[in-house]
Formats: structure tokens, C-alpha cells, sequence
């Protein structure tokens, strides 16, 4: 039998200050309970292989199978064991959107006005299916990238800005995510017990008692589940609940009498255009279509990934949220207007046989929703305290480890390694979890640990309306707009900063100063005269412009004034630090592009307006969504 073939849970290769190339650096790899040296040496990067003087420069690893030379690869037990088709990888996005998001639309439409609020959720739901697949290709299909499985938002946000990328999108993954279950569980507090006869606003100690213990016996079990695919089923469920809620909502919805109260549909829209509390409303309604922070989870279990397959997925996902919320939001609002809550169930008469049956709905829907938030939640947690490694194969205990060591064994021999290490062979089937506490493993103790952060707040706070509004003016705006904007900048530095040189270069010879850098090309490049076998380099083998040719110099004006000097500072950080992770890959154990894999097409001029869209607008989302939801909490004028 051959020996097993190893994985190495891997996350960030590195420079230190004083080197420059990949071949004089000493790497610091982030060690974690499953890290081990595979056979073909991944260890020998390190420059201490035998054979090899001291201080020598790390060799790149034998030729192996692709996927043990993918260093920047997670653990096989940190990825999904089970794959969604298209209509489950489908049914979980859309579970991942349409959350306690759904049921504040009317109140964000009440918030930004009704033209205004339409218009908003429009952009939103364009600008979230073109950001997803903007994350998931530059990841998966990128041309640099191809040869490093990037399995999650921050591990791509490290190629470009390091740890402070990662850390950014860590952060903001959280925010989101504990903000939604927070109003997950807000949701079930306002509806289970008012359908068991408790009335809203009273009897706060039945209420939480209630919601403790439905919370207890559906939504944790779920949330304890590994992988998201195995949510697909009530996902599916869940959406199914969605619907009916939304076509009960535009049914009953006292639209008419409220409308003619108004003088009419017509003075209704002439009057309601946009409001003051706008960003309280674009804040909602990004928390409502915000799904980034999910969306490499959903990926990843999506069998045979490729560009047409993820599209037809984020397509179909955000279409059908879409006009899920623009069904509810404009049936909830034009039913109460003025006097929409933020949710706007509670609009509804509390002994109405139909308002109770869409209670249970909204509840059933929140049941299976929260898993799915709280997947991301305990996802950031363990990268940030466990770098990863979610299973903790062998765990801490003597037990568990020795059953490592008898499963490794008896696959076919386990490698040798130092005593920290644990290897796990990428073909295991089963699953051996350790490292929590009481009688639980890491997964369940983290998965207990999200839900007790996030059941003590929705005990003392009863309001979602500012719960959703914050969480979208924050955590919203940064993942789903400022993150990946930045992140595409980053990623295609270099050839944004050809871009914008291109630009300099032609207005500065309209002008007759000199050219920029000459077009990248140096006296030493020159063919010497005799020697046919010298060529000018193509513009493709060398870069065009460099950052220091454009920022030098005389510029016009619409460089200073399009913020240009701040974007290329951006992009040159980016394509800088990318070039050095990817050259210590490289030299750690080498790469090679799985031909397989599409490969992404260049930006365009396009595609970097687009991605400098997304980072203004979600500055601007966020400093007036803050700004706005403070303003109304003082003034009260959300009564």
C-alpha cells in the first residue's frame, strides 16, 4: 500500500523587515494542531533539509500530487465533507438573505421614503450578487491565485493586505453575524409567545423563558451541524415558510384603507418620496441582502464549482430575495405607513387568526435561519483562537489521541513527526474531534459559546428596527461593500496601476513633459546590436508603470480630484504584498495551476469602476448609517 498523502493547515506565509526575496527570507509559519511536513518536504523551504548548508536558500518541494503542494489549502477536516447542487447551495444563500432582514423592509421603506427605498434595495441586491461573484472568482479562478486553494473571504483578503486584511473581514464577518442572530432571537421573543397568548410589550418574563427554551430544543442542534449542506433540507423548508409569509403579508395588509386614509395611492407617492433617516433605512435594507460574510461557506459546498455554476447560483439566490422583500416591504408599508414597526408583525391585531399563523411562519423561518449565521460566527471564532482548525483532530486528551494514532495506522501508516504534530491523511473518512469541554467537542463548545453571546442582549433588548439598522450601517457596509471593493483593488494592483499610469503617461506627453518610466523599459533592455536573438520586452513580461513613476511628477487634475492618489497607494500596497505571499508560497512548496480550473479574465476599466464604486458607497453607507441611527435615537424619531 502507499503511504498516506498528507495536508498541511497552512494560512499565512510571510517576509520578515529585513528580507526582500523569496530566497534570502526566513518564513514564520502560524503553527496549529494539525500543521505537519508532508513527504515531499514542505519542511525543506525552511532551509535546514539535509544535504543543505546552513543559511541556504529554501528549495522548492519535489514534484507531488497538486494537492500537496497547495500550502495555503485548509486542513481536509476544516473543509465540507458534503456538497450541495445548484438548488441546495441555492436554497442555502437565499436562507442566509432572507432572515430577520425580511420582515424590517417595510420599516426601512418607512425610514428612507417609498420612492427611495425601493430605488435603494434595487442597488443593493445588484451590488450583492455582483460582489459575490467577485469574491468567489477572484478567489477560485484568478490567474495568480489558481495554484492556492483560497477557501474563505479573509484568507483572500490576506494575499493583498496581510493580517490587517483578514483581520478587517474577520471582524466584520462577526458584526454581521451576531447582529442577525440577535434579531433571529428578538424575532421568536416577539412572536411565539404573543401566538401563545402573551402580549407584545408585557409579560417580558414569559417571553424570555419561551424564547430560551425553543431556542434550546431547535436552534442550537442545528447550529451544532459541521457542514452548511447538511442545512439544505430545512434551508429549503425555510424558504418555502418565507413565501407564504410574504403573500400573507401583501393579502392582509390593511393596504387600502390605510392608502385612502391618505387621499389615495397617488398622493401617497407624491408625497413620500425621501426622507431625512435615509441611511437608517439603507441600513436595514443592506442587512437584509447582506450575504458575504456566508458566501464562501455556501461556495465551497456547491459541488463542481465553476463561474457559470456559482453565477447561476447567486443569480437565481438574490433575484428570488429580491423580490421577496420588494413584495413585503411595499405591501408592509403601504398597510401602516407612519406607523410601520420594525417588525411589522406586531402591526397586526394580536387575537388575528391569520397575523398569528404568519407569526409561526416568521418564527419557523428563524428557527432555521440561525444556524446559518451562527456557522459564520463560529467559523470566525475558531480562525481567530484556533487558527482554523475547527475539528481539533486528537484533541487534548491521551484518549483521543491514541485513537488518531490507531486510525492513521491502520490506513496505511501515518508519517513520523514531532510531538506537537498530528498528521491527517486527506482520504480519512471519519472524523475524530476533540479540544472542548465538559463532555463536548470544539465545534459544539464554540457553537454553545456564540449562543449564550448572543441570547443575553435579546433578553434586555426588545426593539429590532436598531438592531438591523446599526448592524447594516457596520458590519453591513464593510462586508458587503468597502471589503470587496478593497479586495479587488488589491488583487489586480498591478494592472490597475498600468491603468491609471497609462492615463498619466498619455495626458503628461500631451502636455510635452516626459514620459513615465518609459513604458517600463530600461536601457539594459535594449537589444544589443548583432544579437538577433534579443527582443524589447512585451508589454505582458514587464510592468508597465510603476507606482513611484506615477505618483512623481506633474498630474491633472482629475488625478487629485477622483481620489486617484489614495487608490493607487491601495493597489500598489496590494500588488506588493501579494507578489511577496505568493513568492514565499512558491518557494515553500512550490505551485502549479490546476488546469482544470477556468482562468478569470483580465479587469477592466469597467470592473475597477465598479470595484471603486463599492468602497465609496460603503464609506458613505456607513459613516451616515452611524451618524443617522444616533441622530433618530436622540430625537425619537422612529415613534
Amino acid at each position: 500500500m502507499e503511504p498516506s498523502e498528507y495536508r498541511i493547515m497552512d494560512f499565512e506565509y510571510d517576509y520578515d523587515d529585513d528580507g526582500d526575496r523569496a530566497g534570502d527570507a526566513e518564513y514564520r509559519k502560524h503553527s496549529s494542531p494539525t500543521n505537519g511536513a508532508s513527504d515531499g518536504g514542505a519542511g525543506a523551504a525552511a532551509g535546514g533539509a539535509a544535504g543543505e548548508g546552513e543559511g541556504a536558500p529554501p528549495r522548492r518541494s519535489a514534484r507531488a500530487p497538486l494537492e500537496t503542494q497547495q500550502t495555503s489549502t485548509l486542513s481536509a477536516l476544516s473543509l465540507p465533507k458534503k456538497k450541495s447542487s445548484i438548488l441546495g447551495a441555492s436554497s442555502n444563500l437565499v436562507n442566509s438573505i432572507v432572515g430577520a432582514g425580511i420582515i424590517g423592509i417595510p420599516y426601512a421603506l418607512r425610514m428612507s421614503g417609498l420612492w427611495a427605498g425601493v430605488l435603494l434595495l434595487i442597488l443593493v441586491a445588484i451590488l450583492t450578487d455582483k460582489s459575490l461573484r467577485m469574491l468567489v472568482e477572484q478567489a477560485s479562478f484568478h490567474p495568480k491565485l489558481r495554484p492556492y486553494t483560497v477557501h474563505t473571504f479573509e484568507d483572500l483578503a490576506s494575499y493583498p493586505f496581510g493580517k490587517f486584511g483578514s483581520g478587517f473581514v474577520l471582524f466584520n464577518m462577526f458584526v454581521m453575524a451576531y447582529g442577525a442572530m440577535v434579531a433571529y432571537l428578538l424575532i421568536i421573543k416577539d412572536t411565539v409567545p404573543t401566538v401563545m397568548g402573551f402580549e407584545h410589550g408585557k409579560n417580558l418574563l414569559e417571553r424570555n423563558l419561551i424564547l430560551i427554551a425553543t431556542s434550546l430544543a431547535i436552534m442550537v442542534p442545528l447550529s451544532m451541524q459541521r457542514d452548511m449542506a447538511s442545512l439544505s433540507c430545512t434551508s429549503a423548508l425555510s424558504v418555502t415558510a418565507d413565501t407564504i409569509l410574504v403573500f400573507f403579508i401583501a393579502a392582509y395588509a390593511p393596504i387600502k384603507e390605510t392608502v385612502e386614509a391618505q387621499g389615495g395611492f397617488g398622493e401617497v407617492l407624491k408625497n413620500d418620496g425621501i426622507n431625512s433617516t435615509l441611511f437608517v433605512g439603507l441600513g436595514i435594507l443592506s442587512t437584509a441582502m447582506a450575504c458575504q460574510h456566508s458566501a464562501f461557506i455556501v461556495a465551497n459546498s456547491l459541488e463542481d464549482k465553476t463561474r457559470r455554476r456559482w453565477r447561476w447560483v447567486t443569480n437565481q439566490s438574490i433575484a428570488l430575495s429580491a423580490v421577496l422583500c420588494l413584495i413585503l416591504g411595499v405591501c408592509g408599508y403601504l398597510g401602516f405607513l407612519g406607523t410601520t414597526q420594525g417588525d411589522v408583525l406586531n402591526n397586526f391585531p394580536l387575537e388575528s387568526m391569520q397575523a398569528n399563523a404568519a407569526r409561526m411562519l416568521l418564527a419557523f423561518t428563524m428557527f432555521f435561519t440561525y444556524p446559518m449565521e451562527s456557522f459564520v460566527a463560529r467559523h470566525v471564532l475558531i480562525m481567530l483562537v484556533h487558527n482554523g482548525d475547527m475539528d481539533a483532530r486528537g484533541g487534548f486528551t491521551l484518549e483521543n489521541e491514541s485513537r488518531v494514532e490507531e486510525e492513521e495506522l491502520g490506513e496505511g501508516g501515518g508519517g513520523e513527526g514531532d510531538d506537537a504534530t498530528v498528521h491527517t491523511t486527506a482520504t480519512s473518512g471519519s472524523i475524530i474531534e476533540g479540544g472542548g469541554i465538559l463532555c463536548m467537542n470544539r465545534r459544539q463548545t464554540w457553537t454553545v459559546m456564540v449562543y449564550l453571546m448572543t441570547l443575553l442582549p435579546s433578553l434586555v433588548v426588545s426593539d429590532i428596527g436598531p438592531v438591523l439598522s446599526l448592524t447594516g450601517a457596520i458590519g453591513g457596509s464593510c462586508i458587503s461593500y468597502i471589503g470587496p471593493g478593497l479586495v479587488y483593488l488589491g488583487v489586480n494592483g498591478e494592472a490597475f496601476l498600468d491603468m491609471v499610469g497609462s492615463w498619466v503617461d498619455g495626458w503628461r506627453r500631451k502636455k510635452g513633459y516626459s514620459a513615465s518610466d518609459n513604458n517600463g523599459v530600461s536601457e539594459g533592455d535594449l537589444p544589443v546590436e548583432g544579437d538577433a536573438t534579443l527582443a524589447m520586452p512585451s508589454r505582458d513580461e514587464a510592468r508597465q508603470f510603476t507606482y513611484e513613476s506615477i505618483a512623481s511628477g506633474s498630474k491633472p487634475c482629475w488625478y487629485c480630484l477622483g481620489l486617484f492618489p489614495l487608490w493607487t497607494s491601495v493597489a500598489n500596497g496590494g500588488a506588493v504584498h501579494m507578489q511577496r505571499k505568493i513568492e514565499a508560497l512558491e518557494a515553500v512548496a512550490g505551485g502549479l495551476a490546476d488546469e482544470s480550473k477556468e482562468v478569470l479574465p483580465p479587469p477592466t476599466k469597467w470592473d475597477f469602476t465598479v470595484c471603486l464604486f463599492f468602497i465609496c458607497f460603503g464609506a458613505f453607507s456607513a459613516v451616515l448609517g452611524v451618524v443617522s441611527n444616533v441622530w433618530v435615537q436622540m430625537y425619537d424619531l422612529d415613534e
